[in-house]
């Protein structure tokens, strides 16, 4: 389905999260910090770190954080497609890597965080976007597996 894009994709679901390791951690924000130390210390693919910039809804939690201009200065939007594969990667699978609907994941995620916080107003505010993304990948993935199984 992603085609040529397929590892970038796959690299970007291993890494996406690679901001949270309290030794790259110089905002706090995640999505910006894994980006700036793929981008700045690793010299990645420029696709990579974008996706890793913008994964699942970070662009509602850098307006959360007032890091909205900051984040939009340093990368550019991924390709929607790949962004929402990775995001269907990481809003389908819960903590314990078990496979589950996006709805679920988005529970167990605002489920942790108390509703003054930050990261559960972001995930309010992105869940609409975050719930088309991952049924997209779905459609998409149905469709390519009919493709591959004409009926």
């Amino acid at each position: 389905m992603l085609g040529t894009d397929a590892d970038l994709v796959h690299a970007s679901a291993w890494l996406h999260d690679i901001g949270y390791s309290p030794r790259l951690a110089a905002t706090g924000f995640h999505p910006l910090d894994g980006a700036r130390y793929l981008r700045n210390v690793h010299h990645a693919d420029e696709r990579l770190c974008r996706l890793v910039a913008y994964h699942s809804g970070a662009l509602v939690e850098a307006e959360e954080r007032g890091l909205h201009s900051e984040l939009t200065r340093e990368f550019d939007p991924p390709p929607g497609p790949l962004l929402d594969a990775l995001t269907y990667a990481d809003m389908t699978t819960g903590p314990d890597g078990d496979h589950l609907p996006v709805e679920q994941r988005l529970a167990e995620i605002l489920h942790r965080y108390s509703p003054g916080d930050l990261v559960h107003r972001a995930i309010t505010r992105s869940s609409p976007m975050l719930t088309a993304s991952a049924h997209s990948v779905e459609q998409r993935l149905a469709e390519t597996r009919a493709g591959d199984h004409p009926m």
